[in-house]
């Protein structure tokens, strides 16, 4: 277990085999969160989490709706092309 102390200023550094161990970088941000018998930090996510309803309207198609049958023929026939450039691929 790794130890480290509380600065004069408030800080607290947090050993380099654990930023290591994680990617951290300076500037790092990281969410401080109180508990009863201590602290918890927490790496701040980039964006802020969001639903599919927020994020749906960003994917543009007009047109009809597509049924699971249609989304797996597609699956199906893309499948099969890349199998068909591979094979030629092959032969050359």
């Amino acid at each position: 277990m790794e130890t480290t102390k509380l600065s004069s200023k408030g800080q607290i550094i947090i050993p380099k085999a654990i930023r290591d161990s994680h990617n951290w970088q300076p500037g790092q941000e990281f969410a401080v969160i109180d508990l009863e018998d201590g602290i918890m930090l927490q790496v701040k996510k980039p964006f802020p989490p969001t639903t599919l309803h927020e994020v749906a309207g960003s994917l543009k198609y007009d047109g009809a709706s597509k049924t699971l049958d249609d989304m797996e023929k597609a699956i199906e026939k893309g499948i099969k092309e890349m199998w068909a450039e591979g094979t030629e691929d092959d032969c050359d």
